[in-house]
């Protein structure tokens, strides 16, 4: 469960915020095969791959830091299924990952 104290909001400098979405939130895009909206978030279908896996498990680990007031759930589905990796918070959080997410020019 995410903690409603933390508030929803990078950690990270406008100049780090700008690099980390031209080098790693753009590859991520561009991998997503599938975005569903949940009540407080979004869960997004990734390739099913052992590459996406350890990207994956990467980019969490990244995030984590920056925005501590994401949840994060990696579901890997039997055999070759898909992988989806949800990210959800409390209020704002929605938002929030509409506008990292949203094309850039």
């Amino acid at each position: 469960m995410a903690d409603s104290h933390i508030p929803v909001a990078c950690a990270l400098t406008d100049s780090e915020f700008r690099e980390r979405r031209t080098e790693i939130l753009h590859s991520f895009r561009g991998a997503v095969l599938e975005t569903e909206e949940l009540e407080n978030g979004y869960r997004y279908r990734f390739p099913s791959s052992a590459a996406w896996i350890t990207q994956l498990a990467q980019f969490i680990t990244f995030e984590r830091e920056c925005c501590p007031f994401l949840q994060f759930d990696l579901r890997l589905e039997p055999g070759d299924g898909p992988i989806w990796l949800e990210l959800t918070g409390p209020e704002g959080t929605k938002d929030f990952l509409r506008t990292l997410f949203q094309q850039t020019s």
